[in-house]
């Protein structure tokens, strides 16, 4: 302890005060020799004596007594978990100091602050003051549907490998691309100076942006049209279709959510009639987060839309264009880590939340 490089300034000093009484030497000279006080030396040596190397370590001390108990922190965790429209109070959420004024309204103690309130919640990390919007799944036929997309992304089909001569394309729409002039230039950004854009702008109207993502190749083929509607996707799946590999694959398969572009057994029947080797895969309802090309979106908005300062509408398709050729060139495909496995835990933790929702319910009626 005594000459450990690790070891800990006041245990060095401790150490140091037992050797140098181990070697015979008073109270009064270890004090000289360590530059400590008198008393700090006797206390040690004392505590040595009697109690050996653990007495040199730090006593517990009492401290102040706590303030509040373990309980009323419970209650105020319990009261955290719920909603305030249960409680009666007239908030959509709770927040630190509502919580502190609730808990003395309720008499769960007698006065409390907002930072204590805090400090409670942070051990079980509540923060009952952010929300998550979120969907019940309400297709009957959502695992089927779900586990076909899934399938296709690991290049199977009804358990049957897909060949080196059949794709997978991820198609959407990303509707309303606004093209905002704004009122003064935008400010490239400088030293400790975030870039800066107006807030004031002109509408210089909009497109939807229509996207098809090869998902094994990762490679985009995109359009503008004024509209979404079933002539301009028709128009993407022409665009992708008439070019190779995909003209003279074998299958080639289309992943699209349920818009009103491509909703329905109609449309199945629409794109078949169209390229006999095209077949449409519908992804689950309220479920096109399975859609990868959702993922490529949330890049264009990002990296291409955000912040919105177009002239107008051709440049957002000059822009968009560009985009997609620059992608193309270093765009590796989205490592996809979402499997039936997952699949299946996910339904059942919904069936769980689900049943102990009705539960909840039952015994509300009942009460």
């Amino acid at each position: 302890m005594a000459y450990g490089h690790k070891t800990p300034y006041q245990a060095r000093m401790r150490a140091h005060i037992v050797l140098h009484a181990a070697r015979g030497r008073s109270n009064a000279s270890i004090a000289r020799q360590t530059g400590l006080h008198l008393d700090t030396v006797r206390k040690w040596r004392g505590r040595f004596a009697e109690d050996g190397m653990p007495a040199l370590a730090d006593r517990r001390r009492p401290g102040r007594p706590p303030s509040f108990t373990a309980l009323q922190a419970a209650q105020v965790k319990a009261l955290a978990c719920q909603l305030p429209a249960e409680t009666g109070a007239p908030l959509s959420r709770w927040s630190c100091p509502e919580l502190a004024r609730e808990a003395m309204a309720r008499g769960i103690a007698p006065s409390v602050s907002a930072s204590t309130v805090r400090r409670w919640l942070g051990q079980d990390a509540l923060k009952p003051w952010q929300h998550r919007s979120w969907i019940f799944v309400t297709d009957p036929a959502f695992r089927p549907k779900a586990q076909q997309v899934l399938d296709l992304y690991a290049r199977t089909r009804d358990g049957v490998p897909l060949g080196e001569n059949e794709y997978v394309i991820s198609a959407d729409e990303k509707t309303s691309i606004q093209a905002r002039c704004r009122c003064h230039p935008t400010l490239a950004p400088g030293k400790t100076r975030a870039m800066r854009v107006n807030h004031t702008y002109g509408r210089g109207g909009a497109v939807a942006y229509l996207a098809a993502y090869d998902v094994q190749r990762a490679r985009v083929f995109g359009r503008t049209e004024p509209r979404t509607g079933i002539a301009p996707f028709m128009n993407l799946v022409t665009q992708v279709m008439s070019r190779e590999p995909y003209a003279s694959a074998k299958r080639v398969f289309w992943i699209v959510d349920n818009g009103s572009s491509h909703r329905g057994k109609k449309s199945v029947d629409r794109l078949a009639a169209a390229f006999p080797n095209a077949v449409m895969v519908h992804t689950p309802v309220h479920a096109s987060w399975l859609n990868q090309v959702e993922i490529y979106f949330s890049i264009v908005q990002r990296k291409v839309v955000s912040p919105n300062d177009f002239t107008d509408l051709a440049q957002v398709g000059n822009r968009r264009r560009a985009f997609e050729d620059r992608y193309n060139t270093t765009a590796q495909p989205f490592q996809w880590k979402f499997t039936t496995s997952d699949l299946d835990d996910l339904l059942a933790r919904l069936d769980r939340h689900t049943a102990d929702h009705h539960e909840e319910s039952s015994v509300a009626v009942a009460a």
